[in-house]
């Protein structure tokens, strides 16, 4: 197989695009490198579908090897082995934009591997694997209507930057992942502070101009390789007789059930519909494989009627406006024993968040190919089935829970306060107990809520909103506070999470290619509106943090002390931070640039077990008295003890103020006595005096 190479300049990396040399039994593979990160994807599909099969089945895989950074894994195993949560997250980030690019109807299974093979700790492997993948689609002869491109947008001092490094993304504004074609953006991944509508607008008009660029070098790129032959696919005719059919027979029993309000009484009517529908055909002796396409079109009629109902200016499924926010409930305290708590409760969504502080052990360690670190703030998101009124496998979070977590998280992160200013490690678990429409929203508007409640000294309140979106031609509607069927039913799921002066976070997925710079503008400046609203009535129930930690949260302590010192605290053998923790019921951490985290529920212990290492620490200085006690008398003087680890001598001049003959008359061991220093010579040797002090 002839190997093909193309090279192009994208922001401030090379890119490399490679194919002929590797995985060649794939039906296409290609290897994408961002100067030193590459990436290899490979793709396969299988071409025939069951006749049965009524989803596809994409499944998208991302890994990372250690051996990409020159690591052996950890653990006993020495593998790697479950995905790790950005394995998760990235693996998700290249499903959303390829998935509304396959044709309408095609059901064939089709599996895409990115493995990272070299990584660069600056540049980060997700953009390079989503360029691979739109290439080896492009190759690999599969129905794909690419190809598609990714970029990622930072905003620093005021200009927009395409594809940072990065140590230049750790100082930006913006954080912003978008993939795209020439027409339209298809998916948008971002976190933000708290930057305006209008700035986040213009990122997304950046990055697609450029996005445009890099689809023509993967177009040029397929071309130069030559994809192979497109599978002969076609989707099933249409059976219009039966569409006719089922319109005439339900549509009127459709349309009467998509007017009740509330979801549990809508979905048993649904239910019985396209149950009794089922049983009509069955009993006229349809084929079998029918069965399948009944329901098909049965969903079908019903994204119909809800779509066309929009766009005619008639109420929405719940009796709503478009612009229109659901009734909203929050609560705070509900919890005694948690450090934290509130209930958020928007329509027929509620989640159930809480709020647990701990000390710097408490902190998750994080080993990353890119390296380890530890991360002081997690959210851990729950979506058990009894929320959605159905049964279910309990079992590990899915990629929809890693994914909806993580996304509330960066919607809070740039609000939460850095160490030095709040000392705690933060635990939020939020539990989803009802589900009709954007649980990952009602999650941030909680969890803002239980970390005020905490006494987390948020920066401002956060509030998330999840918008809709329904296009036929040329008319569109914008729908605030979408419920779960008009998610179904949308062209677009917007998140947009942010706090009264901007945005903090935002996501994005379309389901079908017609979103332009106006309907996005229109979204922002809605969804802006729903977030204030929502904001307001957050603040009914809490709106500043509380001046006050739970009585059950741990109290801590931070003071720095000199690197130096560091070991006079610790110990031989840890003898010494040991003999302090037993004996002041505290648990105390030192970092390497010597700042000192003490914990403790007592207030009380944290102080004393502060004093102790302020005098392990303390600096002896010239002209201070001191407390000492006498530790060994000698016929020139006596030592005494001054501050841990020190002792000064005494000279016999230096006792009293006449002459003194026999030290014994005036001191003995371990008597306690007040003691001014006069000098510190080099070496460390201490010069003390009993003359003039006042005992």
């Amino acid at each position: 197989m002839q190997v093909t190479r193309k090279e192009f300049q994208y922001g401030d990396q090379t890119v490399v695009m490679e194919t002929g040399r590797l995985a060649r039994q794939a039906d296409a593979a290609v290897r994408v490198d961002f100067d030193e990160t590459s990436v290899l994807v490979a793709v396969v599909g299988v071409p025939d579908a069951p006749a049965e099969q009524s989803f596809f089945p994409l499944t998208v895989h991302y890994q990372e090897r250690s051996y990409s950074a020159g690591k052996i894994p950890g653990g006993f195993f020495k593998r790697e082995g479950r995905p790790t949560e950005k394995e998760t997250l990235t693996s998700r980030l290249i499903d959303r934009p390829l998935r509304p690019l396959f044709p309408e109807g095609f059901m064939n299974e089709v599996q895409v591997i990115a493995t990272v093979i070299s990584m660069d700790p600056n540049i980060n492997a997700d953009i390079p694997a989503l360029l691979g993948a739109s290439a080896a689609l492009g190759l690999s002869g599969i129905p794909f209507n690419g190809p598609l491109a990714a970029a990622r947008v930072a905003y620093r001092n005021g200009v927009y930057v395409l594809n940072p490094r990065s140590h230049l993304l750790a100082e930006s504004d913006l954080n912003l992942v978008m993939a795209a074609n020439n027409d339209s953006i298809i998916m948008v991944e971002s976190a933000a502070k708290s930057l305006s509508e209008a700035q986040m607008l213009d990122a997304l008009v950046y990055g697609h101009d450029h996005i445009r660029i890099a689809i023509q070098e993967i177009g040029d790129f397929i071309a130069q390789a030559g994809a192979k032959q497109r599978w002969d696919w076609q989707p099933a005719p249409r059976n219009q007789a039966l569409e006719d059919r089922l319109q005439q027979l339900y549509g009127d029993e459709l349309q009467a059930a998509y007017q009740l309000a509330e979801k549990s009484s809508r979905h048993t009517r649904l239910t019985a519909i396209r149950e009794q529908t089922l049983a009509d055909f069955d009993e006229q002796e349809e084929e079998k494989e029918e069965a399948t396409t009944v329901n098909s079109y049965l969903h079908e009629l019903e994204k119909k009627i809800v779509r066309d109902s929009i766009l005619a200016g008639k109420p929405r499924i719940d009796g709503r406006a478009t612009d229109q926010i659901r009734p909203i409930n929050p609560e705070v305290r509900l919890l005694a024993r948690t450090h934290g708590s509130a209930l958020f409760t928007r329509g027929e969504t509620q989640v159930l968040s809480t709020v647990t502080l701990g000390s710097g052990r408490d902190a998750q360690v994080v080993d990353t190919v890119e390296g380890e670190y530890k991360e002081r703030f997690m959210l851990h998101y729950n979506f058990p089935p009894y929320s959605v009124g159905e049964t279910g496998f309990m079992g590990s979070p899915k990629r929809r829970e890693v994914g909806h977590g993580y996304l509330a998280k960066r919607s809070l992160a740039t609000v939460v306060p850095g160490e030095e200013e709040f000392p705690y490690v933060i635990r939020v678990v939020a539990e989803v107990t009802e589900s009709n429409g954007s649980s990952s929203m009602a999650t941030v508007c909680a969890t803002s809520m239980a970390l005020m409640d905490a006494g987390v000294p948020i920066a401002s309140a956060v509030a998330g909103i999840a918008m809709g979106l329904i296009v036929e031609e040329q008319k569109f509607a914008v729908l605030s506070d979408i419920l779960g069927d008009e998610d179904q039913f949308g062209d677009m799921d917007f998140k947009v999470a942010g706090t009264a002066t901007g945005i903090t976070a935002l996501q994005m997925d379309v389901k079908s290619l017609v979103l332009t710079p106006r309907i996005l503008s229109v979204a922002l400046e809605q969804a802006r509106e729903g977030r204030l609203h929502i904001l307001d009535k957050m603040a009914e129930a809490i709106d500043r943090s509380s001046q006050d930690l739970s009585p059950y949260a741990p109290r801590l302590l931070t003071m720095k002390i000199n690197p130096n010192k560091i070991r006079d605290v610790i110990g031989k053998g840890g003898s010494v931070i040991r003999s302090l923790t037993e004996e002041t019921g505290t648990s105390i951490d030192i970092s390497d640039s010597g700042i000192v985290t003490i914990s403790s529920i007592s207030q009380e212990a944290a102080y004393q077990a502060q004093a102790r290492i302020e005098s392990l620490t303390a600096e002896v200085e010239a002209g201070q008295v001191y407390d000492g006690t006498v530790r060994k008398l000698v016929p020139f003087g006596a030592f005494v003890n001054i501050l841990p680890g020190k002792d000064g001598l005494v000279h016999i001049s230096q006792i009293a103020e006449e002459r003194v003959e026999n030290i014994g008359d005036y001191l003995n061991e371990r008597d306690r006595v007040r003691v001014k220093v006069l000098e510190v010579e080099r070496g460390g040797r201490i010069r003390l005096t009993i003359k003039g002090v006042e005992n």
